[in-house]
Formats: C-alpha cells, sequence, structure tokens
C-alpha cells in the first residue's frame, strides 16, 4: 500500500461486498458502508450477524480462514484491497487490530511494543517510540518504572491498553477494535472508551460492540447488522450514532434498540 494521505472524506469503503465460507454467505450486499475519517464507527447487532467478520475483511484477517472469499470491494486509498498485487502483511500496518481478549506477548511491557515496530522496519529511537505510544494509549504513568515487568502481570485493562499501544507503534491510520471491552470491567471500560475518543483526534476506529450503551457513548457512527432468512449478516442501517438511537429510520434497527429482540 502507498504512504501516501488519504484526502478524501472516508477512510476506507465497502462497496458491494459479499462474504463467504465456502458455500455459506455470512454477510451479504453490504454497500453504502463508508467509513469516516479520524471517527468512531460503531458495529452492532445480535449474535451470528456477522458483525465481526465484517470487521476483519477490513484488514484481510479473514484470509487466514482457508474456506473464506469475498465479492465486491473493499477500497482503502481508492484501491480495492483485495486486488492480487495488495500484500495483507503490509496493509495490516496501516490498518491495525485489536482483539476482544487482551493478547499481550510474553515478553515485557517494552518487548511488546519494541517487537511489533523492528518487525515493521523501525529505524529511530525505541525509547522514545515505546514512551511515545504508552502516552498515546493512556498508560505512560502506569508502567514506566516498570517496563521490563512482564506483560502477562499486568491487569486485564492495563493489558488491552498495550495492545493497543503496541497496534499504534506502527503507525496505523485505522485501528479495528472486535469487541475489545467484553472481558473488562466497567472502570476499564470507560477508560478504554475515554482512550478511543482521544485517539480519533488522529485515527479512524471501527469498533464491534455487543454493548448498545457503548456505541451510544463512544461512537460517531452506528452501523446496524443483523441476520436475514438465511442467517447471512446484512446492514439494516448506517447513520450518526444520534440519529440511530434516537431517530432510527428502519423499524428492526428500532426493535433492536429498544430490546424487544437480539
Amino acid at each position: 500500500m502507498s504512504d501516501k494521505s488519504n484526502n478524501n472524506l472516508y477512510a476506507i469503503e465497502a462497496r458491494d461486498v459479499n462474504l463467504y465460507y465456502g458455500d455459506f454467505r455470512a454477510v451479504k450486499e453490504i454497500g453504502g458502508l463508508k467509513i469516516h475519517q479520524q471517527k468512531i464507527t460503531a458495529i452492532i447487532g445480535p449474535s451470528g450477524c456477522g458483525k465481526s467478520t465484517m470487521l476483519r475483511a477490513f484488514n484481510r484477517m479473514n484470509d487466514f480462514v482457508s474456506t473464506f472469499h469475498l465479492e465486491g470491494e473493499i477500497v482503502f486509498h481508492d484501491k480495492n484491497i483485495y486486488d492480487q498485487d495488495v500484500d495483507p502483511v503490509q496493509l495490516r500496518r496501516y490498518i491495525g487490530m485489536v482483539f476482544q481478549k487482551p493478547n499481550p506477548f510474553p515478553k515485557s511491557i517494552y518487548d511488546n511494543i519494541a517487537w511489533g515496530a523492528k518487525v515493521n522496519g523501525f529505524r529511530g529511537n525505541m525509547d522514545d517510540l515505546v514512551e511515545e505510544t504508552l502516552v498515546k494509549a493512556a498508560l505512560w504513568d502506569e508502567v514506566k518504572d516498570e517496563l521490563k515487568k512482564s506483560a502477562l502481570a499486568l491487569s486485564g485493562g492495563q493489558q488491552q491498553r498495550l495492545c493497543i499501544a503496541r497496534a499504534l507503534a506502527v503507525r496505523p491510520e485505522i485501528i479495528l477494535m472486535d469487541e475489545p471491552c467484553s472481558a473488562l470491567d466497567p472502570i476499564a471500560t470507560l477508560k478504554i472508551e475515554d482512550l478511543m475518543r482521544e485517539l480519533s483526534e488522529n485515527y479512524t476506529i471501527i469498533i464491534v460492540t455487543h454493548n448498545m450503551q457503548q456505541a451510544a457513548r463512544a461512537s460517531d457512527y452506528t452501523a446496524f447488522f443483523t441476520m436475514d432468512e438465511d442467517r447471512a449478516g446484512l446492514m439494516v442501517e448506517f447513520g450518526e450514532t444520534n440519529q440511530i438511537f434516537t431517530n432510527p429510520k428502519e423499524k428492526k434497527t428500532e426493535d433492536y434498540i429498544s430490546g424487544r429482540f437480539g
């Protein structure tokens, strides 16, 4: 992928996308999903509706599933990321991922950040990079005197912020978050939400969440997914979060938001 900055309003777009595992269509006919730059977009919906599959399509994490294939285009920097000449490893440098369960490496706090940066060719001052990313992840003040300590000794919330710092260390443009707070307590969850809001000043964030209160609190835009009769995920509605939660256009959205199903 090119290092050029994206001057468009949108960071990434899904155009007529269908996602398959073998013959099963997991997500169908996603068009009009245009992710705004330096905003937080939440994807909500009931279990099994393809939220995480859609999220992972944005940086080709689904490629690790041998039966996965995609129809349509996902466009980043005016380029379909599924074109044959796109290197998915290089792509993931620009579009990072934070998973549901914190997954720090069994290394020191310092090495968790340094390792990814080295792999991606970082040649600058590593001490400065570690400090910079830990500051951005709102973790520096808590760990600055314990950088050689094992990352596995941190609390769950601290581990998740370390994973965010690790993602930031390779200088991405987009950060994907797959239910990043589901394993955390309420206090740690609010810290992650506050951190997301700060990070959105410089990064585009897409988050999958089952927590509708979190989507309402933390996101600027919301996409509501559900399933059709064949259990294929589809996007019912996409818009500004305030509109989705206070004045949805579709009855299915209203029913889900109000707790009538899901």
